[in-house]
């Protein structure tokens, strides 16, 4: 099976067996390499995740679990776990200490988080890449076609990947719950874990309903980009880190509001990517938002600008196929001439650089060490594609 085809190339996970204890990860140097940090901790969890999954089936562990397992640790920015951990730090957090600790943990287990709205949204959007390699629902697919099973591949990839997504999932909440239950904080942390895992479902429902009804509103858009991403990219991990602090109200509702900003301008970046980014960067084919008629607030701007101008074919071009057809290649780039057309990239450009500005704003406002609100403002740059200064305005 797959799993077992990638343990014997010598890169599996369950070529190693899990450390006994829980070793510590935090120190000095954490916050030189937040990323290096979250993934060591992550590597162990899921090294340890996949070793008791062997305990129950080992088919289970080769198939499943292992390919869930490559899947999280192999790439992503872990923007998620680094806004968590600055989050953690702006509100008092120390590097080192089981509390320290306890924050890496936490930043795993929201990489966990978003392996699974990862997985599942490939198969909801049937993306057959996703960071530069097949989506998980498409290797679950091939290796069916290759090992002759029966039956569709598509559906068993489908349903395979559905079940992988599941299994992420209860892996975060398995980790968050340990690390809450060993932390004074602890009821602060669920209560917002909790908050954000509705949120990312219902923004991702809404971003399918908007689809589906050809929602082309301006402030639709703006909402499912809370919901979708601003809260749950930004926001919550820095509310998770601050719960686990302990932060008093005023600094929590300063990280809060520089979160909202932060998200919803990570969000539209993300927008002009699906449009126009280059997959040699993205990991993923260009166009897919286009081309699956996503209600982002791009293709809102790009059709409100052109019923202003009165050019309504392209208000009609922005609706893909109708009746389930998909837009062609050939349609996807005379799409994206026309949006360019209409001026809307260049309004959303100005929209992140104003959201930018408010973030850096409200984290100027924070009661912390002045390195600490530089890395959260290097950080917010990076979520939303800018470079932004210490005053908030774009570089």
């Amino acid at each position: 099976m797959l799993g077992t085809q990638v343990m014997q190339n010598g890169t599996g996970i369950l070529t190693g067996r899990p450390q006994t204890g829980t070793p510590p990860t935090a120190g000095p140097d954490v916050d030189r390499d937040v990323t290096a940090a979250v993934e060591q901790v992550l590597g162990r969890y899921v090294r340890e995740r996949v070793h008791h999954a062997s305990r129950v089936d080992a088919q289970f562990a080769a198939d499943v679990a292992e390919q869930l397992a490559q899947f999280v640790i192999r790439g992503g920015k872990r923007l998620r776990a680094g806004f968590l951990w600055w989050g953690w730090r702006a509100a008092g957090g120390t590097t080192d200490g089981e509390e320290a600790d306890a924050a890496l943990r936490l930043g795993a287990a929201i990489e966990l988080i978003q392996g699974c709205a990862l997985v599942h949204d490939d198969v909801m959007d049937e993306s057959p890449v996703r960071r530069g390699a097949p989506a998980v629902h498409a290797a679950f697919a091939q290796a069916h076609t290759t090992q002759g099973m029966r039956g569709s591949s598509a559906a068993f990839g489908t349903a395979a990947a559905i079940l992988a997504g599941d299994l992420a999932l209860s892996w975060a909440d398995d980790l968050m719950t340990s690390t809450a239950l060993t932390s004074p904080q602890g009821s602060r942390v669920h209560r917002e874990w909790q908050a954000m895992r509705t949120e990312l479902v219902a923004g991702q429902y809404l971003d399918m309903h908007a689809q589906a009804t050809g929602s082309t509103s301006v402030v639709e858009a703006v909402r499912i980009a809370g919901l979708k991403s601003a809260l749950y990219t930004v926001e919550r991990p820095l509310a998770l880190g601050a719960a686990l602090a302990g932060a008093d109200e005023r600094t929590t509702d300063a990280l809060r509001s520089a979160g909202r900003c932060a998200g919803i301008a990570f969000q539209l970046r993300d927008d002009l990517v699906g449009a126009f980014g280059d997959p040699a960067s993205t990991g993923k084919p260009s166009g897919d938002d286009l081309r699956e008629g996503k209600a982002t607030y791009l293709r809102a701007v790009a059709v409100r600008l052109a019923a202003t101008g009165g050019v309504t074919d392209i208000t009609d071009g922005l609706n893909p196929g109708g009746e389930g057809r998909s837009l062609t290649d050939d349609e996807v780039d005379r799409l994206r001439q026309a949006i360019e057309s209409t001026g809307a990239p260049a309004v959303v450009e100005e929209k992140i650089d104003r959201l930018v500005e408010l973030s850096v704003r409200h984290l100027a406002s924070l009661d912390s060490e002045p390195y600490i609100v530089g890395e959260l403002t290097r950080l917010v740059g990076r979520a939303a594609g800018v470079q932004p200064n210490r005053t908030g305005e774009p570089a």
